[in-house]
């Protein structure tokens, strides 16, 4: 199966409605897809937005994140097995946001990640460093342990269900957006990290996208790198004309 694949992320954005007329205006633009296309959309739009895709192969959606427990008194929150239930295929998890903003770490992402497996669900694990990071130089050194920590306790049958998602911290939402070299590098030092633990054939096959601020103007050259699988995309899957231009330059 080819590695490419663009996910959009909405985050907290979009009405119902909003969100209805956006997958159709993207459905309408693309048609059959040339790559995976899949919608990272909120919790309230699950269900719809599945039903919308009902009849059109090669799109699938995402929730953008779930509970590490199966069920239990915990008041908000969703089950990996509740999601896959109604048809969910992925979930974003490790998200910056949800690193910054929920205080979510590796170890607990890990669970997150053996959970959601364990359910049938394919993992969109995001990793990536802070501009202080990046400024020193420490970039492989702290994605690295990112990556040792989320994925290394996975047996290989495991990691073949995961995509990961490397995503500069600086260079989301900010407009910047790391150079396809820069890009490229990383990508290259992740594979080569699942290749050493889990095997050349497995990292081969690995699914990496980019996540930090694709555009219609920066996609294809960050996606001519061969180690760059694709996109998970923010504010540009906000837009259907854009989304649809990132899917094509894919």
């Amino acid at each position: 199966m080819s590695r490419s694949m663009v996910a959009g992320n909405w985050k907290m954005n979009t009405t119902p409605r909003q969100g209805n007329d956006l997958v159709r205006a993207v459905l309408e633009k693309l048609g059959t897809p040339p790559t995976r296309v899949v919608f990272g959309v909120p919790e309230i739009q699950l269900m719809a937005v599945k039903a919308q895709l009902k009849d059109h192969p090669g799109y699938a959606v995402a929730a953008q994140t779930m509970h590490q427990e199966p069920m239990g008194a915990y008041t908000g929150e969703v089950s990996a097995e509740m999601l896959a239930d109604v048809g969910v295929e992925y979930v974003i998890l490790g998200h910056s946001e949800r690193r910054e903003y929920a205080g979510e770490d590796d170890n607990l992402i890990n669970r997150k990640i053996v959970a959601a497996i364990a359910a049938g669900l394919k993992p969109i694990y995001c990793c990536g460093e802070k501009l202080d990071i990046r400024e020193a130089n420490n970039q492989e050194v702290v994605v690295g342990r990112q990556v040792e920590q989320a994925l290394g306790s996975l047996s290989p049958t495991q990691v073949k269900e995961v995509v990961v998602a490397y995503e500069p911290v600086w260079a989301i939402g900010t407009g910047v957006t790391a150079s396809s070299e820069q890009a490229q590098q990383m990508h290259d030092y992740i594979r080569r990290m699942i290749g050493n633990q889990f095997g050349g054939e497995i990292a081969e096959n690995m699914t990496i996208l980019y996540g930090g601020s694709v555009k219609p103007d920066n996609a294809a050259e960050l996606f001519a790198q061969p180690d760059v699988d694709g996109g998970l995309v923010g504010g540009a899957s906000l837009d259907a004309e854009s989304f649809a231009a990132i899917v094509r330059a894919l």
